[in-house]
């Protein structure tokens, strides 16, 4: 029988990171920083852990494997890698400024897919902005220029944040997250990271941490980008239970919820669910389990399942194919 099942997240030490994951998210660890907690995750770089019922210990991975991909849903069927990858991002400081490469370019030179990404701002300190794309149309030859003579950050678009905006990074925006922000990430399932600036600062090893900059002039958008921080659309047809839709393309659908009592999901054929909780706690009931998902916990739904309860007060984001 089909069950959902809790997913234990690898975290992730970066020098920018904080530890409100740790202190509010429930995230255990022994790491100086938690910078980032891969709640749902197949990649070789952190793989997610089933933390319950009889598959308990096991990689998802593992679990998704042969027969197991059913459970990813027809949407899946053709692919030969898990799509998604979901974090949740604690920003303490400035990420780099940075760009990620389209499909084309990543399978062409990486080797793997490329990294279209929407970001739901969990949380954000009073004043705290991000980057995204550029204030103006600049050429590649100036776009070089100010990375070299570090007067890039003249020319980038830095946009205030508060506490449920949201963002669509599409692969070739150039993007950085700011100090003072909590982030809910939902990417492609993909690591590539052709990082552009960063601020001079030095990595573990006491060196400047590496830039890809001849990769970035490949791939990077030289336009303005389109507007953004927007629901597209909110949906009212759940007793007890807010929902908007955040993102919809072709790698991804992401919705927000906001719970407030008993109301019924349903998962079909197609897609799995992933439920990541942002607030509150909130019961989930379906193929014969009872699973309680508090503050930071992610459940993964297989497609197939049919029809789920959630109970409870919570916030959440639910990801789909």
């Amino acid at each position: 029988m089909l069950k959902p099942m809790l997913l234990k997240a690898p975290l992730k030490d970066y020098l920018w990171g904080g530890n409100r994951l740790r202190d509010e998210y429930g995230k255990e660890s022994d790491l100086d920083k938690v910078a980032e907690s891969w709640e749902l995750s197949c990649h070789e770089d952190g793989l997610s852990i089933v933390d319950s019922g009889e598959n308990k210990g096991k990689t998802l991975a593992s679990l998704l494997a042969g027969a197991g991909k059913e459970m990813l849903g027809t949407k899946a069927a053709d692919l030969d890698y898990f799509p998604l990858l979901i974090k949740l991002i604690d920003a303490k400081k400035d990420l780099s400024v940075q760009v990620h490469p389209d499909n084309e370019y990543a399978w062409r030179v990486e080797g793997e897919q490329g990294k279209t990404e929407m970001w739901y701002v969990v949380d954000a300190e009073p004043g705290a902005s991000l980057i995204y794309g550029f204030k103006e149309e600049i050429s590649k030859d100036e776009f070089q220029r100010r990375i070299e003579d570090s007067t890039l950050l003249e020319v980038c678009n830095k946009v205030p944040v508060h506490k449920g905006d949201v963002f669509f990074i599409e692969s070739g925006t150039l993007h950085a997250i700011g100090a003072g922000i909590l982030i809910c990430e939902v990417q492609q399932s993909s690591n590539l990271t052709y990082r552009v600036y960063d601020y001079g600062r030095l990595g573990a090893d006491g060196k400047p941490r590496q830039l890809h900059i001849d990769k970035a002039l490949d791939v990077t958008r030289l336009e303005v980008p389109p507007k953004t921080s927007r629901t597209l659309m909110d949906i009212d047809i759940f007793p007890h239970m807010d929902v908007k839709l955040l993102a919809d393309c072709e790698y991804f659908k992401v919705y927000h919820g906001a719970l407030q009592g008993d109301s019924a999901m349903h998962v079909g054929t197609d897609s799995f669910h992933c439920l990541t909780v942002l607030e509150g706690a909130l019961k989930l009931s379906g193929g014969g389990e009872d699973l309680t998902l508090a503050k930071g916990s992610t459940a993964f739904v297989p497609a197939g399942l049919g029809t789920y309860q959630l109970q409870g007060q919570a916030e959440f984001i639910l990801s789909k194919l």
